[in-house]
């Protein structure tokens, strides 16, 4: 696809996602009606409805893309284009009355992440971007953080639901970074930890456990402003990789450096 061909789609999955969104948040969710995936995992009605409806409506917008969604609707393509698509980052905040989720949806070819766009319903604000055309907010272009240094940087991280597998050694470099910035935040959407990095209200988010569809749209979103986005040991592959490591980029050598100290390259 063109530059152009992409900004036009973007502006479609844009509309899409507004539509989505303002559905999501005229409905109410009482504790008592989510339902378990895996422990600590909830899934509600309105995750699958706006899954069901965001399939749909991409579906029209590119018929030759398979898709990777969260609540398992549509068929991968391998090899191919695929939209990854999260209907509701931070069911658990959604579910509890915590006004911090949204709606996330990429587009990858391959592994590389090519379009992404990520709507707060709760704040309007709409963040997306596309290969080779910078990242916006709102409409208005948007940029990471000029800070340089681990100690002047706010950063987001978050923790599994259920892969404790690495707990230990992940808890023990929360400790370090809690000592060595400015501050450690933890919003409960992974999506919206990677669009307020781009957008410069994060130096960094980091974190492990993740799926493809929490860091789809975000990956190409922080790139397209100006940051960087690597797993934990430099690797290329942040979407479909095992960990997640997303800052300004003026700032990732010294993150990725306290991070291997936990986390063996």
């Amino acid at each position: 696809m063109t530059s152009q061909e992409l900004q036009d789609l973007t502006n479609n999955v844009i509309e899409l996602s507004r539509s989505i969104g303002e559905w999501m948040i005229s409905q109410r969710i009482d504790k008592h009606m989510a339902e378990i995936k895996t422990e600590n995992n909830l899934v509600t009605y309105v995750d699958k409805e706006s899954e069901r409806r965001f399939v749909e409506g991409l579906q029209m917008l590119l018929p030759e893309a398979g898709f990777v969604a969260e609540e398992g609707s549509g068929t991968p393509k391998p090899g191919g284009l695929n939209w990854v698509i999260d209907p509701l980052d931070g069911t658990t905040n959604f579910v509890h009355g915590v006004p911090v989720w949204c709606t996330s949806i990429g587009l990858t070819d391959e592994n590389e992440s090519i379009l992404g766009v990520i709507f707060d319903p709760n704040r309007n604000e709409m963040f997306s971007a596309s290969r080779g055309n910078g990242a916006f907010l709102n409409g208005q272009k948007i940029e990471v953080s000029s800070i340089n240094i681990l100690s002047a940087s706010l950063l987001a991280t978050g923790f599994p639901y259920d892969d404790f597998g690495r707990e230990e050694p992940y808890m023990h470099l929360f400790k370090k970074l809690m000592r060595s910035t400015r501050g450690m935040r933890r919003l409960g959407s992974a999506a919206l930890d990677m669009a307020w990095t781009a957008c410069g209200r994060f130096e960094g988010f980091y974190e492990y456990g993740l799926n493809p569809w929490d860091v789809a749209a975000g990956v190409v979103i922080i790139k397209e402003a100006g940051g960087k986005a690597t797993e934990f040991n430099g690797g290329d592959n942040p979407v479909f990789g095992e960990d997640l490591n997303c800052t300004n980029g003026h700032i990732h050598a010294e993150l990725e450096e306290v991070i291997s100290l936990f986390f063996s390259k």
